[in-house]
């Protein structure tokens, strides 16, 4: 046999060889196409190299993917990817030639254009938008930072290969104006192209096509499909969020009845249209695990219900899979239930399992479901790290005593919009923490069963019927929340918070610098800061003679953005001061995560400590406490913690330096120095200089009716105006006449304790609309204030007014002539 002309054989001293059989062909290997899991796993199986090629057929690819086209210079990529994509969506190489050198021909600046060309790529999947590469991307090389970028950002890595004959290209290269390469280039071009197919998918990209000639390239269709996370966005439910079932079907069964559902028929439906959404975990340790995965299956297909996938749920798929896993933790149950139920059941079963995403996004972006947590990167997108993330949380690869993973808090660092509602992790209520919600209290453990309603963010929860499976840690507790990550730019720079009431509010860095210096150098714990109050408008003024400010401005202003009824309060003359009161000293820790022992605290309206000795916080903080306990407030608000807006009088109990160097010695010299004058003055200039005296003595008169010698804690005066919010409650949605008489309440039973330090606030609810009821509250206005009163504050008898021109002013002060006597010096 003639050895040159067997191939990988050679020759033997230019003799031929004998062989002893005859050559085998080598066979093809067959590629392997990694097809995408419903939700970023990777699903291998084996086909035809000839799938690879599509001629006239649809280009499918996921919403967010990066698309990179491989071919040679003429192939015609520039063509097709302005014809299917958004010309922001192409990031050419030969466009960020022309931006870095003046000239997309430069080649010389191909290596700082192709970093400009990544760090757009970057940025773009950073932003979840999805990025066409327009470059010859020939060698694995060439294309290897693009894979990487599509790990890093779990971004779909897609190649369109335009594998043209080199005839073709270098047909269209003759008839180019703007750039002419030699024939030589462009047959290598073409040749590097054609053996790069074999290679894109064992690179790692997800989707390839492949297409020969230019009818392919002009008869295929690109079309886009969202991720399986983000099939459901547009929906906006409403959604009843129900935790780990964990084949629990009668608690199941129970809570859907509670929530409205009926669940008489072949499937449970809600007469209103809601939608159940499962987090995972809907078998092992219970005792029905197949009976909720049938209802559930059957919820699921006849769209009433969305489920997401859990980690006992991904155990059984590969145990049924033929994978080795440990039969434990409840899952030894659930293959003895499924013994009992015919093989096609188990296929069915498998099958639904296998179509659950990680995770859900809702409500066009606001709501989000994963078992066991997410990520706000990774929100929307899909890969094999976010599934795992999903489905087991963030652990730190070590086990605690009882053998079970140590996790990290992943929601302490939580910063997005949208509300991730997730399980997995037992707690004995509902834990939420930024703006997120663990729901999984239990219910195979003898707990209960949760649901959350949204969009009302309200939990509804049925007790086990029994301790179905014993805990491996002996209890579930809330777990210690700790100290939570500060970052620098949650509060840095410029910021744009959104709000309920008035949008978007830009806060500047010429504000947010001074603030967080203040809040970080002289500030409480900013876990206990849940409130700060905001400054008061005063009404505009007076046509009065005599008077600066009238409460017919405050209620013309009402009146005006249609609010008749308003609530005049007495304006109490000390320092701001919001007090949380704590039942024991166990809730500080519990709930707001501070770890100390006390009633709670008092701190200013800059998040300063009212109080520089801890014995007088601690002194009014026990009042306040048996005030509430005596007030029976504690029961009658289900609450172990109130919030407190209020005045601590008297003024110069705060106010000692600003008495001290500003309003005591401009008195004092200015009295001094005009007694002196009026001794020696003419007679023609004693009237004005006497004048002149009696309004300072009066000004000294006005801030000494603030003023009082305060050697104890039981020397103040605590006059609370607002009782701002409880545990599970804000009391916005109620009137200030609730407030005012839930806090008369609290002031009369602390009194009655023998310790006149709670002061209650007088107040009147006037008709903006009657004179006479106007009248009454200017006379009590008038008198209040010659008596020596501040002023006071005109709020309409809703918290929150929206009024013909928007938002309405909360409160307008009203401050008497004596108290501005302070402010003007008159």
């Amino acid at each position: 046999m003639d050895a040159g002309g067997v191939r990988s054989v050679g020759t033997a001293r230019r003799r031929a060889v004998r062989l002893p059989r005859a050559p085998q062909r080598r066979r093809r290997r067959t590629p392997r196409i990694r097809l995408p899991h419903p939700d970023g796993g990777l699903r291998t199986r084996r086909v035809s190299a000839r799938r690879l090629t599509v001629a006239g057929q649809t280009l499918t690819i996921p919403e967010l993917s990066v698309v990179v086209l491989v071919g040679a210079s003429g192939a015609g990529k520039s063509t097709f990817a302005r014809r299917w994509f958004l010309p922001t969506e192409i990031v050419a190489s030969d466009f960020c030639r022309a931006l870095i050198a003046d000239d997309e021909n430069d080649q010389a600046a191909t290596p700082h254009a192709f970093e400009v060309l990544h760090t757009i790529v970057a940025k773009r999947l950073e932003l979840g938008k999805l990025t066409v590469i327009d470059a010859t991307s020939l060698y694995p090389e060439d294309r290897k930072r693009y894979l990487e970028l599509a790990q890093a950002y779990h971004a779909i890595p897609v190649a369109i290969a335009l594998a043209l004959p080199a005839s073709v290209c270098l047909e269209r290269n003759a008839t180019r104006t703007d750039r002419t390469l030699r024939e030589g280039v462009i047959r290598r071009q073409a040749e590097a192209a054609r053996q790069s197919l074999r290679q894109l998918e064992r690179e790692g990209f997800r989707y390839v096509y492949v297409l020969r000639t230019p009818e392919e390239v002009d008869s295929a269709t690109v079309v886009r499909t969202p991720l399986r996370p983000n099939m459901h966005r547009a929906d906006a439910g409403p959604f009843d969020i129900i935790g780990d079932v964990h084949g629990c079907l009668d608690e199941l069964l129970e809570l859907l009845r509670v929530l409205g559902w009926q669940t008489e028929g072949d499937y449970p439906t809600h007469p209103d249209g809601r939608k159940a959404v499962f987090v995972g975990d809907l078998i092992d340790r219970g005792p029905n695990s197949v009976g909720v995965l049938q209802l559930v299956r059957r919820m699921v297909e006849v769209g009433v219900a969305y489920a997401v996938i859990g980690n006992h749920d991904e155990k059984l798929i590969r145990y049924l899979r033929g994978r080795k896993v440990q039969v434990s933790h409840g899952l030894e149950r659930t293959l003895q239930e499924l013994e009992a139920h015919p093989e096609t059941l188990r296929h069915e079963l498998r099958a639904f399992l296998e179509g659950l995403p990680s995770h859900l996004v809702l409500d066009n972006g606001t709501l989000v479901v994963a078992h066991a947590g997410i990520k706000q990167p990774y929100i929307g997108r899909s890969s094999p790290v976010i599934r795992d993330f999903c489905m087991y949380g963030e652990t730190t690869g070590e086990s605690d005593e009882f053998g079970l993973p140590v996790r990290l808090n992943w929601a302490a660092d939580y910063r997005g919009s949208a509300l991730v509602v997730y399980g997995h992790t037992p707690n004995p209520d509902p834990l939420w923490q930024n703006n997120t919600v663990n729901i999984d209290t239990g219910c195979v453990f003898g707990g209960a069963l949760t649901a959350l309603r949204y969009p009302e963010r309200e939990t509804v929860s049925v007790p086990a019927k029994q301790v179905y499976y014993a805990p491996v840690r002996p209890t579930f507790a809330r777990p210690e929340l700790g100290a939570p990550t500060l970052r620098y730019e949650d509060v840095a720079g410029k910021q744009y918070i959104p709000t309920r009431l008035h949008g978007t509010i830009l806060l500047r860095e010429d504000k947010t610098a001074p603030a967080l210096e203040t809040l970080s150098r002289f500030g409480v714990d900013p876990r206990w800061v849940i409130y700060l109050p905001p400054t008061m408008a005063p009404v505009e003024a007076s046509n009065e003679p005599d008077l600066l400010e009238h409460p017919d401005e405050a209620f013309a202003y009402y009146r005006h953005l249609g609010v008749h009824q308003v609530v005049c309060e007495q304006k109490h003359m000390g320092s701001r001061a919001i007090a949380i009161v704590c039942r024991d000293t166990s809730v500080p820790r519990k709930r707001f995560g501070v770890p100390v022992e006390t009633l709670g605290v008092v701190y200013t309206r800059t998040g300063r400590r009212f109080f520089s000795d801890p014995a007088w916080e601690a002194a009014l903080l026990q009042h306040l406490h048996d005030a509430t306990t005596a007030a029976g407030l504690w029961d009658a608000l289900d609450t172990d913690w109130l919030l407190l807006d209020a005045e601590l009088m008297p003024w110069s109990a705060k106010a000692q330096e600003l008495l001290r160097l500003q309003y005591a010695p401009t008195a004092a010299a200015g009295i001094a120095a005009l007694q002196a004058a009026v001794a020696v003055a003419p007679a023609e200039l004693q009237p004005a200089l006497q004048t002149r005296l009696d309004a300072l003595q009066r000004y000294r008169d006005a801030y000494r009716r603030y003023c009082w010698q305060v050697h104890r804690p039981d020397d103040l005066r605590f006059a609370p105006f607002h009782l701002l919010a409880s545990e599970g409650a804000v009391h916005a949605h109620k009137p200030h006449t609730w407030h005012l008489e839930q806090l008369a309440r609290l002031c009369e039973a602390g009194n009655a304790l023998g310790k006149p330090i709670l002061q209650p606030t007088e107040w009147k609810l006037v008709d903006a609309t009657d004179p006479q009821s106007q009248a009454e509250a200017i006379r009590w206005f008038l008198g209040y204030t010659e008596a020596g009163g501040e002023g006071i504050v005109v709020k309409p008898l809703e918290f929150v007014v929206h009024g013909k021109r928007g938002l309405a002013q909360p409160a307008l002060k009203v401050r008497g002539r004596e108290y501005l006597r302070i402010i003007y010096g008159a």
